[in-house]
């Protein structure tokens, strides 16, 4: 997975807006400080321009598509996408509808994924549920928002995470990539 979300761990405003993330008020500037010496942070933690040429899938839900349908380009060009959702109709044909994440599973079984990208507060929490997500990078926005769609919601168990790479921006964004831990 990979998202963005504030400080306070929002991905979006209470009503779905995400312009503070794409198009922030003027404010602070920002420098990216010299990272410490060490395992943890001597690499860089993806940004979007590393991660979306990496992955051949994705796996959103309703509401980050019609989200997403607001921009003025399709952002997925040539990927397989597809869509968590028990009403939506196939009309759109860059993207396949799933009623169900086991529906969303053999599909990407069939197709032969390889990389896939999980989009969405829900359908990531989804994942994480059936242990279906193994790397994480987010990105923490130099904004407190208040209240918002939270980033992760219940899980039925602890999820350990290990960080492998973490670097701040120019624009003030805390990147952090963790690799999901399985003991064993």
């Amino acid at each position: 997975m990979f998202i963005a979300a504030s400080l306070d761990g929002f991905i979006a405003r209470p009503d779905g807006a995400i312009e503070w993330l794409t198009d922030p008020a003027p404010g602070p500037r920002h420098h990216a400080p010299e990272a410490p010496a060490g395992p943890s942070t001597s690499a860089h933690a993806l940004e979007w321009e590393q991660f979306l040429p990496s992955i051949d899938h994705l796996v959103m839900g309703r509401g980050t598509y019609e989200k997403v349908l607001t921009f003025e380009e399709w952002p997925y060009e040539g990927l397989g996408v597809i869509v968590l959702s028990t009403a939506l109709e196939a009309e759109d044909p860059r993207i396949t509808p799933a009623r169900s994440l086991e529906e969303a599973v053999a599909l990407l079984d069939a197709r032969g994924a390889r990389q896939v990208y999980v989009d969405g507060g829900r359908v990531i929490q989804s994942f994480l549920c059936e242990d279906l997500i193994d790397e994480i990078t987010l990105a923490w926005a130099p904004v407190l928002l208040g209240s918002g769609l939270p980033l992760f919601g219940p899980l039925p168990r602890d999820t350990r995470l290990e960080l492998v790479a973490s670097h701040t921006g120019q624009n003030g964004l805390v990147h952090a990539t963790y690799r999901v831990y399985r003991p064993g």
